[in-house]
C-alpha cells in the first residue's frame, strides 16, 4: 500500500460554517493532491458540545457509497458526554469534488490519512481522548488506523458497526475469483464492476421501505459502481486484517444477528444484514487485537443505527453504555 501523507492537515485557525444538517457545522481540510487532482476532506460536528465533555470526542467514519446523516447517533454520543464529530472521506458526500470519481480509492491508506487528518484537527482543538467509530468500509479503515495510523495514541477505544472485514462472496469466489480481479485492478483500476443491489437502499429510504431521508446524489439507492482498483485496495486491506492486527485499545464490534441475501425487497431485508456476512465479522474479530467485545443485535440491519425502532434502540444503548463505562 502507498504511504500515507505525513502532514495531512494544514496548521492555523480552523473556520467552521453551518452544515446542511440543522444543529451541525462543518470545516474543510485541504489534503495533499492525489493522482486525480486536489483533495478535500470535510469534518462535521454538533454545534452544541456538551459542557461536561471536557477533552473527550467521538469520531464517526461512514461506509462505501455513504456519508454522515445519522443525527440520532450524534444525539446519543453527546448524551453520553462526548463531543460528536464525523468525517466524510475523500470522494464521498460533502468531500466529493466535480473532477473525482465518486466513492473511489485505489489505496485504503488514503482513507487512513483522512482519519489521521480528522484526529489531528480534534487534537489541535484540545481533544485528548477519542472514540473512533467505523461503519462498514469505515470499520475497515478504523481498524487499520487504530493499528498503525498517525495519531492513534489519542484513541481510547474503537466502536465498529458491521465492519467490512471480508468480501461477502461464496468461499470459492473469494479463493479463486477475488485474487484474479484484484490483480487485474492493478492494471485496469477504473473498470467498473457494477453497483450494489438496490435492495439495501430500498430498505432504508423513507420513500420506499425504510424510515430515513438522505441525499441520493451522495448515497444513491442503487449505489455507486465499484471498480477494479477499489476492489484491489479493499482486498489488500482485508488481507492485512486477516494476517492479524495489534489494536492496543478496547474494541466493541456490533453486528446484526444474521445476514440474508434477498434478490428483491421483502420484509426480511429490514431485519438482517443484506450487505455483509456477519459470520465473517465474528470470525475475524479475534484478529483485531486482544480486547475485542462482540455484540449481536437481533433484527438489526447492515447500518445498525438505521434499523427499525427496537434494534436501533438496542444499538444506541450499547454505544451509550460503552462510552459511559469508559
Amino acid at each position: 500500500m502507498a504511504t500515507a501523507p505525513t502532514d495531512p492537515v494544514p496548521h492555523g485557525a480552523r473556520n467552521w460554517s453551518p452544515d446542511e444538517l440543522d444543529g451541525f457545522e462543518r470545516t474543510t481540510l485541504t489534503m495533499p493532491d492525489a493522482s486525480d487532482g486536489p483533495v478535500e476532506v470535510v469534518v462535521v460536528r454538533r454545534c452544541d458540545a456538551p459542557e461536561h465533555a471536557g477533552t473527550r470526542a467521538f469520531l464517526y467514519v461512514h461506509g462505501f457509497g455513504d456519508y454522515f446523516f445519522q443525527q440520532h447517533l450524534a444525539d446519543t454520543v453527546q448524551e453520553a458526554g462526548f463531543r460528536f464529530h464525523a468525517v466524510d472521506l475523500r470522494r464521498h458526500g460533502r468531500s466529493l469534488r466535480p473532477h473525482q470519481l465518486p466513492n473511489v480509492t485505489f489505496d485504503v491508506d488514503e482513507y487512513v490519512a483522512d482519519v489521521a487528518a480528522a484526529v489531528r484537527l480534534l487534537v489541535d482543538d484540545g481533544v485528548r481522548e477519542i472514540v473512533l467509530n467505523g461503519h462498514s468500509t469505515g470499520g475497515l479503515v478504523a481498524v487499520l488506523y487504530a493499528h498503525r495510523g498517525e495519531g492513534r495514541e489519542h484513541l481510547s477505544s474503537v466502536v465498529l458497526t458491521s465492519p467490512f472485514l471480508d468480501m461477502n462472496l461464496p468461499a470459492w469466489q473469494e479463493r479463486l475469483v477475488e485474487p484474479v480481479l484484484a490483480f487485474a485492478g492493478r492494471f485496469l483500476p477504473k473498470v467498473a464492476l457494477g453497483g450494489l443491489s438496490p435492495v439495501y437502499g430500498q430498505s432504508i429510504h423513507a420513500d420506499l421501505h425504510g424510515e430515513w431521508r438522505f441525499r441520493t446524489d451522495w448515497k444513491p439507492i442503487e449505489g455507486f459502481p465499484a471498480r477494479l482498483g477499489w476492489l484491489r485496495a479493499i482486498h489488500l486491506a482485508q488481507r492485512e486484517v486477516e494476517r492479524g492486527l495489534a489494536i492496543g485499545v478496547p474494541v466493541l464490534l456490533l453486528h446484526a444477528e444474521r445476514s440474508a441475501r434477498p434478490r428483491a425487497w421483502q420484509p426480511d431485508a429490514n431485519r438482517a444484514d443484506i450487505v455483509l456476512d456477519v459470520d465473517d465479522m465474528v470470525r475475524l474479530a479475534p484478529r483485531l487485537g486482544p480486547r475485542v467485545e462482540l455484540q449481536a443485535v437481533p433484527d438489526g440491519m447492515h447500518d445498525l443505527v438505521l434499523s427499525s425502532e427496537e434494534p436501533r434502540r438496542r444499538t444506541l444503548d450499547l454505544i451509550r453504555s460503552w462510552l459511559i463505562e469508559r
